[in-house]
């Protein structure tokens, strides 16, 4: 029922983490406000597909 996914930066793209979600409570895209090496500050971050 869970599923890995990666998080990608939406200012520079780049994939900075991994993370687990179930399927059947977030169908949709997640989304999470992370830490961005790239950048030095927090961005948001989207589930790859």
């Amino acid at each position: 029922m869970r599923d890995k996914v990666k998080l990608v930066c939406t200012e520079c793209g780049e994939e900075n983490y991994y993370t687990d979600k179930n399927k059947k409570n977030t169908p949709g895209r997640l989304e999470m406000n992370k830490y961005c090496p790239r950048d030095r500050k927090v961005t948001l971050h989207r589930e790859k597909r």
